[in-house]
């Protein structure tokens, strides 16, 4: 697994605006959009594209265009929906799959209850959006899932992340295509399995406590 953390200015100070508990949702969700935005430019360099001839007002030339079949961008239900309008910004031709996990607050073990995907995934780029990469469960289940689909090459594009996290998922995915891209490392999880110092509950924070 190949791992990289941004090492941007303008993305640490927005995630420094993140993390203050004080933070509008408004803003957090504007945020969110904005570093997601920064980030894919990083998630995107080895992107597939294939020659295309154009003819500009002097001449013709050649260029790229995304080839085909195109990326599929899959935001992991509910907090992976705040990060979708960032990537598309940059991938707007891309098809988009949700997929729903969720943690089981008791075993931290993960729980698929959705999914819209394509059935046959083969020759798909894949993205996943999943801004808090915590334990690494959930993230890890959602990647198996598109490798079981076909898809042969994953990027998991996350805003934090914990070392458990980043461990677990470098484990659970040995010996596949899969590249990480990070916003920034944190310390640790606490006993409760948050990132520490983390930004809180990420799906809260964008969409409001469900009860």
């Amino acid at each position: 697994m190949r791992v990289f953390v941004a090492d941007h200015p303008l993305i640490t100070h927005k995630l420094t605006v993140l993390r203050d508990k004080d933070t509008a949702q408004p803003t957090f969700r504007a945020l969110i959009e904005e570093i997601v935005t920064l980030l894919a430019y990083e998630a995107t360099r080895e992107v597939i594209v294939e020659e295309i001839e154009v003819e500009t007002p002097v001449r013709k030339t050649v260029g790229v265009r995304l080839a085909h079949p195109v990326p599929l961008v899959v935001p992991i239900l509910r907090a992976g929906l705040g990060m979708l309008e960032g990537m598309v910004k940059l991938l707007p031709t891309a098809e988009v799959g949700f997929l729903g996990m969720a943690r089981d607050e008791t075993t931290f073990q993960p729980l698929t209850y959705a999914e819209r995907l394509p059935e046959n995934l083969e020759g798909r780029q894949c993205y996943v959006l999943d801004p808090m990469l915590a334990t690494g469960g959930s993230l890890a289940a959602a990647v198996q899932f598109l490798f079981d689909r076909g898809a042969d090459d994953v990027t998991a594009v996350c805003v934090l992340a914990a070392p458990e996290g980043i461990e677990r998922l470098r484990k659970t995915t040995e010996g596949r295509n899969v590249t990480l891209v990070l916003g920034a490392v944190d310390e640790r999880l606490n006993e409760h399995g948050y990132i520490v110092p983390g930004l809180g509950d990420a799906g809260d924070r964008l969409y409001g406590t469900i009860d």
